[in-house]
């Protein structure tokens, strides 16, 4: 199994294929709103508009499992950050990063690099061929993931992917 054969719903319940995103470099991140860390999403959304039209994309899914600092419905989330914060980037359906009911993508992510997500806000960098290559702490400001995103952006891309 790889990340492109996974499907998660956004924010309004639709399947989504992470096949869609084949080809991009990802950041995926568990999010909150409530979280000391939640200012985390203008700096998200710089290098979002500073990459994307390179092939970035961040890949957003509020959690609530983390003192239960996700609270409300997903177009609460929704309009939350897109007022608060302007952020334009794709965001998922609420789900859990953890233990029961932890979302496959997830599981998936941490078989690749393996440990508990610890907080909300933990990132990690995903290649244009899929490979989870790099998993940030929810401390680590997204403006020190830089130079790691654009080195993957800069990487050529093989025939087989």
């Amino acid at each position: 199994m790889g990340i492109y054969s996974i499907s998660v719903q956004d924010n309004k319940g639709n399947p989504v294929s992470l096949e869609t995103y084949r080809g991009k470099v990802l950041l995926i991140v568990n999010t909150a709103t409530r979280c000391g860390f939640t200012p985390q999403y203008e700096e998200l959304e710089h290098i979002y508009n500073k990459y994307h039209d390179q092939g970035f994309e961040i890949l957003d899914f509020p959690c609530n499992q983390f003192a239960f600092q996700a609270p409300g419905s997903d177009a609460d989330i929704d309009t939350f950050c897109k007022m608060r914060y302007q952020t334009t980037f794709p965001r998922f359906k609420k789900i859990n990063v953890n233990g029961r009911g932890e979302s496959p993508l997830y599981t998936y992510l941490k078989s690749q690099l393996p440990g508990r997500i610890q907080w909300n806000f933990a990132k990690f960098l995903i290649d244009r061929e899929g490979k989870v290559v790099a998993r940030f702490s929810p401390a680590k400001k997204p403006e020190l993931l830089e130079h790691a995103i654009q080195a993957e952006l800069d990487k050529p891309v093989s025939e087989e992917s």
